[in-house]
């Protein structure tokens, strides 16, 4: 059932594709179009069936209902500010950033119908030749509204995304910003550092483990490089618990102390049971 008669997504990635696949395959949008800054992108993305028609310039939001931010960080604010003037004044704007604070404090400011949201799907891959029907089903999606949020956008917006297969949790933006510098940010930090401490001439006898261990490693460099900055603090909090961990580990190998070497490793199997 149609939700939206015009949905604009700037950004026809992996995720903003792979929303786009979802809305046309559901019919819940009467037509989507798309936008990327590298047109090629966004053509593929056509071609994929994830848009209908690709966009020449940021005007196409002047009567779009449902506009849709998926970028980097800072690409997701710049955006923002340029369409602000253009949207009419039902639009609903989303962003679908891995960090919301500074996001959701910049654009509520500049959208009064904004909605922050951090879909938790996708992978190490990017751009239009991976996107993907039914990506987000099972998985979570965060929403972080404002006190100013009108509830109505909100209802909305859950069942858009209940819709297509994502639960929903509500968070404030910076609980939501702490929660994931330790589940999603730290672990890209330590795979970044992780494959960066091995040299190249190694990767010869090189097991499984290793590429599973370091997946995440493959992620886009400058996409990550700005969530790290925008959620800074909380990240150098999670790195200091693991460095913590690491040091302990460190501790009981120097001093032969097998006992407490078991004792560490043995909590953390436990404790990796309980993911799942």
């Amino acid at each position: 059932m149609k939700m939206f008669d015009k949905v604009v997504i700037i950004g026809t990635g992996l995720i903003g594709g792979s929303i786009g696949l979802d809305l046309r395959k559901k019919h819940l949008a009467g037509q989507v179009v798309g936008l990327s800054r590298k047109k090629g992108n966004a053509n593929l993305a056509q071609k994929s069936g994830a848009i209908d028609s690709v966009a020449a310039s940021l005007d196409v939001v002047s009567d779009a209902d449902l506009v849709i931010l998926a970028a980097p960080v800072d690409v997701i604010i710049d955006i923002a500010a340029k369409i602000a003037g253009k949207l009419k004044k039902d639009c609903i704007v989303i962003d679908v950033g891995s960090s919301k604070e500074r996001i959701v404090s910049k654009l509520s400011g500049l959208i009064p119908n904004f909605l922050g949201c951090h879909p938790l799907a996708g992978s190490e891959k990017r751009g239009a030749a991976n996107l993907k029907a039914g990506i987000f089903k099972g998985s979570v999606c965060v929403i972080t509204p404002t006190p100013k949020t009108d509830k109505k956008t909100l209802a909305k917006i859950r069942l858009l995304w209940q819709r297509i297969g994502a639960g929903v949790i509500v968070l404030p933006a910076k609980k939501h910003d702490r929660i994931l510098a330790y589940t999603s940010h730290l672990p890209h930090a330590v795979a970044f550092s992780l494959i960066g401490s091995i040299p190249d001439q190694f990767f010869g006898l090189s097991s499984g483990g290793l590429r599973d261990t370091t997946r995440i490693a493959a992620s886009d460099a400058n996409l990550w490089s700005q969530i790290f900055l925008s959620n800074r603090s909380n990240l150098l909090a999670g790195l200091s618990s693991f460095q913590v961990k690491l040091e302990a580990l460190k501790l009981a190998l120097k001093n032969k102390d097998k006992k407490n070497l078991t004792k560490i490793l043995a909590s953390a199997e436990k404790k990796r049971k309980k993911l799942g």
